[in-house]
């Protein structure tokens, strides 16, 4: 006889498996977190019109995935179910994707508030719930929405103050000439609030740096908007919402606006033989348009139109390069406030600025970050009083100063000392190339504490020289403010060994310093985002901080950048080719190989950390396009005969000491054009572009053949052989050129140089030196890689550091040996080499199968000096954190794996024999847990590892 008790308990075990099939939230431990929409959390200004969703999910255990999703999106939170949804309702879509998952509901409307939820499914059929929910708003999408706004410039100078001028003179010149460049420009206006506020918007776009100012405060915390751009083309625009701000009754709004590189009409291309004044697109303008909703249904708009007001005032002189004027005579008063009485100014002059297309803003603001206390203060070989704040950084100078009414104060802001250590040393620093030194000028009103920080201009130091002071400058009178993009830093490094800890310290320093919207040089002689510069530190880069957006509009710039270019071989031809930098009208040349692959590197780095493909079909026809030109310059030998060379190896001078660059120009260029070659047949194929694929593929193959006919060679004396410098073997090895026979020989003939001919240094520019330690890492060479980094000895990184650089370097020179360090003590292209922090000692990298870490590598090579080391790295997943420590040839790691990826762990034949899991064999492992075994490598799922294998290491020659 059936027992009817056991029968139930089977029925009721069968129901539970039904409903966890089903999609049972009970006992199902997920949660979904940080959810973004174009890669932002609540955006409030996106012009997308297929937004791209994301989330990130926590779930507890090992190989989870996710199986499915649903995504709601409503007009109102209270449609936000699955039967009201109107705007999107995915229902259930089978698919793994958790990022940037595209839009695909009710056309996006300007101007709206848009509400959104998802839930998923796990790999056994759970469900999670519903998120919670979030919100995106929309900008105004076209240049029809900004209605009646006008753009607004000032209508007549009307400086009188002595100090609006400032000299000029670069190397050409004989003598200085005094300029004094576009006034900043003070606009006003008053609007009456009648009715009962709802939503107010205000939209504005300065062409010239601006601040936005509401009833006597400023709107918002950015400084120095908007970003930089090719004005002519593409503009961006900041959007606030002012609801609180503003009150029932008059409101005041007010603008000042500075010449930014919009006006900037002084440095650069300045001849004073000559009509050409600077690189200005014209005199600075400001558009505002706010959009006011009433409680009542009703709206209006109030926007800049030749109604509003305008003077010229305190800041009597703005440079981007040589900095502020301020003279606090000509202050205005309380401007900005209602009832001000602006009798005596004029009306503004409305403009017509050229402008193609204004955009929103999706990058991070520029803002003032840190501040930053005198470390020392001492008294120059004049007599003046210098300041040293300790660090390299970009920013400004701020002053509490009281003296009296006329007295004008000069900071004159340096990197460097001279090497006796008596005075600044403007040599970095000092106008030459610009025609501007570093200099910030207040004229005080003498009342009292006057308190001033600049507006319109940035600097690079670390010194400050104080002129017109009566008394020892402190930390109560001055200060540096560092000004930088406010960048999110994301992803960690540490390890046993401080002095690499502090050289990772110094290269995330040099980048900060030169993110002002675009990818910089420098923040201090030229400002400019060359390309080559910015491809070479943009993965490590992408390693520490979240570059998503900043890339997408370094790519816009690159590609408003490109000019009609004859082809080389075939001058009937016309490309649009990019010039060395982007944007502004400081263009260089066309963008030579080594520098134009930025247009194929940075959606390709982008891709590759974050999994996104948008980037790579929306510049896949300007990326071939440019591949195509430079094939243009292929010889008879099957060599692009194009290159700018491996930039500053140590002791290079291109006038005084160019042969000090080993690595000939076109060998490092063919080498960075091959790997170029074989990223452009895979956005081929990712854009269904057989026939171009497999143009590439054929191009990629003879270009190898070639590069090793033409500079593979033996090593004289030796039986190794290399191509011919450190940089191009380094580079060949990294980019698998070379023959897998001759692979030993290569690496041999590397280390021969590296060791026997250089003594342990590194003869590398930005170009090597970005892969040197990572390649030696890789054929087993760790140890050599830690000697070459921290040889105490010029030329090494540790050698820089060891000189009491706080920031990169443009140059390699023996420092004690000058007067002081001349060209840039601020260069980011020399930060490149630290992705082998996280790629080589923290052992991750992402995959290129599969992109964004949907699957990722781990296998860290590291030197024996190094003992543990510990690397966090964000993804859109979540987090990889891996800590690991060696002892006696034993690794142990901590690797955790987000949700929904797969980590791949490289171990050799040898090691997978000693490898535990959670303190088991492999073997017991897979038994109870889902693990694959292929091609030298283990794969595993989501989950918080402990991890043990015994290492061998190859003892370097």
């Amino acid at each position: 006889m059936v027992n009817k008790q056991a029968l139930f308990s089977i029925f009721l075990i069968a129901v539970f498996s039904i409903s966890c099939k089903q999609g049972s939230t009970l006992t199902t431990p997920i949660s979904l977190e940080k959810l973004t929409v174009d890669s932002k959390e609540n955006p409030l200004t996106i012009e997308s019109e297929q937004p791209l969703f994301s989330w990130i999910v926590n779930a507890e255990g090992y190989n989870k995935s996710q199986s499915a999703y649903h995504i709601l999106v409503a007009l109102s939170e209270k449609k936000l179910n699955e039967n009201d949804a109107d705007i999107w309702n995915s229902d259930k879509v089978s698919s793994e994707q958790s990022t940037f998952v595209k839009y695909k509901g009710n056309s996006i409307e300007p101007m709206k508030t848009y509400y959104w939820k998802v839930k998923i499914w796990d790999e056994t059929g759970a469900t999670s719930n519903w998120s919670k929910v979030q919100t995106f708003e929309t900008g105004l999408m076209t240049s029809d929405n900004w209605g009646d706004s006008k753009w607004i410039t000032l209508n007549e100078d009307t400086r009188t103050s002595e100090h609006r001028f400032r000299d000029y003179k670069t190397g050409r010149m004989e003598k200085p000439e005094p300029v004094d460049g576009f006034a900043a420009s003070y606009f006003r206006n008053e609007v009456a609030i009648e009715k009962t506020i709802k939503n107010a918007q205000a939209y504005i776009c300065g062409l010239g740096y601006y601040e936005l100012y509401l009833n006597g405060e400023k709107v918002g915390d950015h400084v120095l908007d908007p970003a930089p751009s090719n004005y002519d083309k593409q503009a961006y625009y900041v959007n606030y919402d002012i609801t609180e701000e503003l009150k029932s009754g008059k409101n005041a709004f007010g603008i000042i606006l500075g010449n930014g590189f919009y006006g900037q009409n002084i440095s650069w291309n300045r001849d004073p033989e000559s009509n050409k004044k600077g690189v200005s697109y014209g005199s600075p303008a400001v558009k505002l348009l706010v959009k006011l909703k009433y409680t009542d249904g009703t709206s209006a708009d109030f926007y800049t139109d030749e109604t509003w007001k305008e003077t010229t005032g305190p800041t009597v002189f703005n440079n981007i390069y040589g900095g502020d004027t301020y003279d606090a005579r000509y202050e205005l008063g309380d401007w900005t406030t209602v009832n001000y009485d602006d009798k005596t100014w004029g009306n503004a002059k409305v403009a017509l600025p050229k402008v193609k297309k204004i955009s929103a803003s999706q990058i991070p603001p520029i803002k003032r970050l840190k501040e930053f206390e005198p470390q020392k203060v001492f008294k120059g070989a004049d007599g003046e009083w210098i300041v040293d704040f300790g660090q390299n950084i970009a920013g400004w100078v701020k002053l509490n100063v009281q003296e009296k009414e006329g007295q004008l104060i000069e900071v004159i802001t340096t990197e460097a000392l001279l090497s006796n250590g008596k005075d600044i040393f403007q040599g970095s620093t000092g106008g030459g190339a610009n025609g501007m030194p570093q200099i910030y000028k207040y004229i005080c009103k003498g009342d009292g504490i006057e308190s001033w920080e600049p507006k319109f201009s940035y600097h690079g130091f670390r010194y400050a020289k104080i002129k017109g002071i009566s008394s020892k400058p402190d930390a109560t009178m001055i200060k540096a403010v560092l000004v930088a993009t406010n960048i999110q830093e994301t992803g960690s490094f540490t390890s046993s060994d401080e002095l690499l800890n502090k050289m990772h310290s110094i290269s995330k320093w040099t980048i900060v310093d030169n993110l002002h919207g675009i990818p910089e040089d420098c923040p201090h002689r030229e400002k400019c985002g060359w390309l080559g510069d910015a491809h070479a530190f943009c993965e490590y880069a992408l390693y520490n901080y979240d570059m998503y957006d900043f890339y997408k509009k370094y790519m816009e710039d690159i590609r408003t950048q490109m000019r009609p270019t004859k082809g080389h071989n075939n001058p009937e031809i016309k490309f649009q080719v990019p010039t060395m930098i982007a944007p502004g009208k400081r263009t260089s040349t066309y963008a030579k190989i080594d520098w134009g692959v930025a247009t194929m590197y940075l959606p390709w780095y982008n891709y590759k950390y974050y999994g996104d493909d948008a980037i790579v079909t929306e510049y896949y026809e300007d990326m071939k396009n440019l591949t195509d030109f430079y094939l243009n310059f292929k010889d008879e030998n099957g060599i692009m005969q194009d290159g700018m060379g491996d930039w500053c190896p140590p002791l290079w001078d291109r006038r005084k000491n160019p042969s000090a660059m080993e690595c000939d120009p076109i060998i490092s260029a063919n080498a960075y054009f091959y790997d170029v070659l074989g990223i452009m047949e895979m956005f081929a194929k990712m854009n269904n572009d057989d026939q171009y694929e497999a143009k590439m593929n054929a191009e990629k193959e003879a270009l190898k053949k070639a590069f090793n006919k033409e500079f593979l060679v033996s090593i004289p004396n030796t039986k190794y052989k290399w191509y011919q410098s450190q940089t191009a073997t380094v580079q060949a090895l990294q980019f698998n050129m070379v023959p897998e026979k001759q692979i030993e020989n290569v690496v041999n003939g590397l280390v021969h140089d590296v060791v026997v001919v250089k003594g342990g240094h590194h003869a590398t520019g930005i170009h090597g030196n970005r892969y040197i330690y990572t390649v030696l890492s890789k054929y087993g060479r760790a140890d050599l890689a830690y000697r070459i980094l921290t040889t105490p000895d010029f030329p090494s990184q540790a050698y820089v550091m060891n000189s009491g650089f706080t920031t990169w370097p443009e140059r390699q020179f023996v420092w004690e040996e000058m007067e002081g360090p001349t060209n840039s003590l601020n260069h980011p292209m020399h930060s490149g080499f630290a992705a082998y922090f996280y790629e080589s000692l923290g052992g991750i990298k992402s995959s290129e199968s599969n992109p964004g870490y949907k699957l990722f590598l781990v296998n860290p090579e590291f030197p024996s000096n190094i003992t543990n080391t510990e690397v966090s790295i964000p993804t859109p997943y979540g987090n990889i954190i891996n800590k690991w420590n060696a002892n006696d040839n034993v690794l142990n790691m901590n690797l955790e794996v987000p949700f929904n990826t797969k980590a791949k762990l490289v171990v050799t034949s040898s090691e997978l024999e000693t490898l535990e899991i959670n303190g088991q064999s492999v073997k017991d492992f897979k038994k109870q847990n889902s693990l694959e075994i292929k091609g030298g490598a283990v794969i595993i799922g989501s989950g918080n590892y402990k991890i043990e294998y015994r290492i061998i290491k190859l003892k370097d020659l």
